[in-house]
C-alpha cells in the first residue's frame, strides 16, 4: 500500500462527512456500479465529495488495501467504510442508509 496515498485517503475521509471513491464523476460515471451509488446518494439528497480513481492509479490500488475491499465504488460516512454498490443499494432499499446518515448527523434532502 502506498503510504502517501493512504495518508491522503485518511485526510479526505476525515475532512468530508460523506466520501465516494468511484470510477468517473457523479455527472459522468464510468461504470454502472458507480452510477448506481451516485443515484442513491442523489435520491437521498446527500452532499458528498467524490474522487475519480481512474485519474489516479495509485489511489485506485491503495483504496482497495485501505478498506480491505476489492471493488469500487467505495462509500465512507464520517471516516467509516460503509461498503460498495450492492451494500449501499441494499441499505438504501431497507432504509438503513438514511438511518445511518441521520445517526451520524448528516443532513439529507429526502423527506423524513
Amino acid at each position: 500500500m502506498d503510504a502517501p496515498t493512504a495518508d491522503r485517503i485518511r485526510r479526505d475521509i476525515s475532512e468530508n462527512d460523506v466520501v465516494l471513491f468511484m470510477k468517473g464523476t457523479p455527472v459522468f460515471p464510468q461504470c454502472g456500479f458507480s452510477a448506481a451509488v451516485v443515484q442513491v446518494l442523489d435520491q437521498l439528497g446527500v452532499k458528498y465529495k467524490s474522487f475519480d480513481v481512474l485519474l489516479d492509479p495509485s489511489l485506485r490500488e491503495t483504496i482497495k488495501g485501505f478498506s480491505n475491499w476489492p471493488t469500487l465504488p467505495q462509500l465512507y460516512v464520517k471516516a467509516e467504510f460503509v461498503g460498495g454498490c450492492d451494500i449501499v443499494r441494499e441499505m438504501f432499499q431497507s432504509g438503513e442508509l438514511a438511518e445511518l446518515l441521520k445517526s451520524k448527523g448528516i443532513a439529507t434532502g429526502a423527506p423524513a
